[in-house]
């Protein structure tokens, strides 16, 4: 009789399979004939990402894209999948809605789970990740008032929540939500490369019980407890404190340094289906793509359609994609971009169709749907039943009209301002897109400087860049989902992601209430509401949906396109390259 492990690990699959079937694309070279070659023990996998840190739940975790790298390292009751949608990993545990007045879900964790270093997963990781995640956890501000403990990049659905249910050590948990709140999208919710191993964070903060401080609420525990959680697990290249970074997944990491790379390796704890191929090197945005190509060093390439200028892909499957993020500026509320008019007059002249001709479907030409043309919402996905009739507002913007962008200037009493926009460097395409944007304002009188450099972060936003150009909630690589939670997210006030610090309350009413009503009439008004509001005060200027070039080695097996922040090392332990 097979045990609940392997039967957890076959569903999965099963799912995984699906997936394939559901993105529409595999890789070339998984076909007849492959299995006389030799596998490869080791395979390379490029992507954009800048994993700055190895708790995606935080701000610094997800920007870095701690999802597309990590999801096969940290695992949880969903990862996402090809479409962008929340997919059950029925290996880590088991999740499920109980009916009742009020919301409430059912945690099971895998009896057989365990983190690579031999302690078991259990639901004070859950707790943590809500305390973490909840907001409701604050100290004082440096100006006064109160701000959260904990850096989270996003509150949505946590903050819902009313209480965890836990015993500590225990693989049960109940999720109970405040009365008259509803959370839809709360599959989203204690996933992969978000949810922490809580024994690490007590060990190293000297915290006897990360349940019990939780629920006594004791300032100087959660105070400990939240120094860890934000920064005890950033990543430095050759610094890294293997016994820091325990695995609840199929792979583990060995080591990371800029010569060699980041090293996910089998974790032999793991309880699931093993790896079929026991070595992954993964190789983020600052690397020499073009030499580990030459070097073959190579097996999988995720990055941003353009970003990398004459790369020869031809030992690959190429395939060239929309992905679900939004390429977008994302503005700062401060300084040259303090007022809304400053704002709307840069939409005015900043050429979104010509962007989107040039740069936003390189080998690709899709009628409808995401990448058909420039994008015209921050939260709702071009390929919704939603979008056309709720985007009305974006006519006049579609770019270029350097006259009018004089004249709401002008009438501010904003003089030849000068804008820098931020991106992680190098990027040919975005280097592009500001070159672009710079030709197009200069007949208004404004000012572009490219301040892309290898170093940029978001955080950067209102002191060495008025602009962020980047995917959705400023991400560099992968990004986007089906839920949008990240993109709704960045607008929201507070949040982590929200790198302009914009705030409206009626904005953070709307995506509450979207979070929570799936009627149609309602969510078509609401998005309508929301767009025509973001299109008035001009937070972002989106541009379009972020094509992504999602390549394979001739001779992998099981690659599937990914163009979510998950990214196509979703299902790396499926992966074989044959050679």
């Amino acid at each position: 009789m097979r045990n609940h492990g392997e039967l957890g690990a076959r569903h999965r699959w099963i799912l995984r399979s699906i997936g394939v079937l559901t993105a529409g694309v595999l890789a070339g070279g998984a076909l007849a004939g492959c299995s006389a070659k030799n596998q490869v023990p080791s395979i390379g996998y490029a992507v954009d990402a800048v994993p700055l840190s190895y708790n995606g739940g935080s701000t610094l975790g997800a920007n870095g894209g701690a999802a597309a790298v990590f999801s096969r390292v940290l695992t949880g009751f969903f990862y996402t999948g090809p479409d962008g949608q929340p997919v059950a990993d029925t290996d880590y545990g088991t999740a499920k809605q109980v009916p009742g007045d009020v919301q409430t879900i059912q945690y099971r964790l895998d009896p057989d789970g365990v983190y690579s270093d031999g302690v078991p997963t259990s639901c004070d990781d859950l707790v943590l990740e809500w305390a973490a995640r909840s907001g409701r956890f604050t100290k004082a501000g440096a100006g006064g008032g109160q701000v959260p403990m904990f850096d989270a990049a996003s509150t949505a659905g946590y903050r819902d929540i009313e209480k965890v249910e836990c015993q500590p050590g225990s693989k049960d948990a109940t999720v109970v939500f405040r009365p008259g709140r509803h959370f839809l999208s709360w599959q989203t919710l204690f996933d992969a490369a978000d949810l922490m191993p809580a024994h690490i964070v007590a060990q190293s903060a000297g915290v006897p019980n990360v349940v019990s401080a939780v629920q006594t609420a004791d300032p100087a525990m959660m105070g400990k407890l939240a120094e860890f959680w934000n920064t005890g697990w950033n990543l430095q290249s050759g610094k890294v404190d293997t016994k820091l970074f325990p695995s609840s997944g199929p792979y583990r990491i060995e080591s990371y340094s800029d010569s060699d790379g980041l090293v996910l390796v089998k974790n032999e704890k793991w309880w699931g289906l093993p790896p079929r191929t026991p070595r992954i090197v993964v190789w983020p945005k600052n690397t020499d793509l073009k030499q580990k190509v030459s070097d073959k060093a190579v097996g999988v390439v995720d990055i941003g359609a353009g970003s990398v200028k004459d790369l020869d892909l031809s030992g690959f499957s190429v395939n060239q994609v929309p992905g679900r993020g939004a390429e977008q500026l994302a503005l700062s509320t401060t300084g040259v971009f303090a007022s809304p008019d400053a704002r709307r007059a840069f939409a005015l002249c900043v050429p979104r169709k010509a962007l989107f001709d040039k740069l936003g479907h390189p080998g690709f030409d899709q009628k409808s749907g995401l990448g058909s043309g420039p994008l015209n919402s921050r939260t709702t996905q071009a390929d919704s039943l939603y979008y056309t009739p709720s985007t009305g507002a974006a006519g006049k913007y579609n770019g270029g009209d350097a006259g009018g962008a004089q004249q709401v200037l002008t009438s501010a009493g904003v003089n030849n301002p000068t804008v820098r926009i931020g991106y992680r460097a190098p990027d040919d395409r975005r280097a592009q897109t500001v070159a672009m944007i710079t030709a197009a304002c200069r007949a208004a009188g404004i000012t572009v400087v490219d301040a892309g450099s290898p170093t940029f972060v978001p955080t950067q936003l209102g002191s060495g860049a008025d602009a962020v150009l980047g995917g959705t909630a400023g991400a560099p690589g992968p990004a986007g989902s089906l839920s949008g939670i990240a993109a709704a997210a960045s607008l929201y006030t507070g949040q982590g992601l929200n790198f302009g610090h914009y705030g409206n309350g009626r904005y953070d009413a709307i995506t509450d209430q979207l979070a929570a009503d799936d009627d149609s009439t309602n969510v078509l008004d609401l998005n309508t509401e929301a767009e025509n509001l973001l299109w008035s005060e001009m937070p972002t200027i989106p541009l379009f949906d972020t094509p992504r070039t999602i390549a394979f080695g001739n001779g992998m097996q099981s690659g599937i396109v990914n163009p979510t922040e998950a990214g196509a090392g979703w299902n790396m332990d499926r992966w074989v390259l044959r050679r």
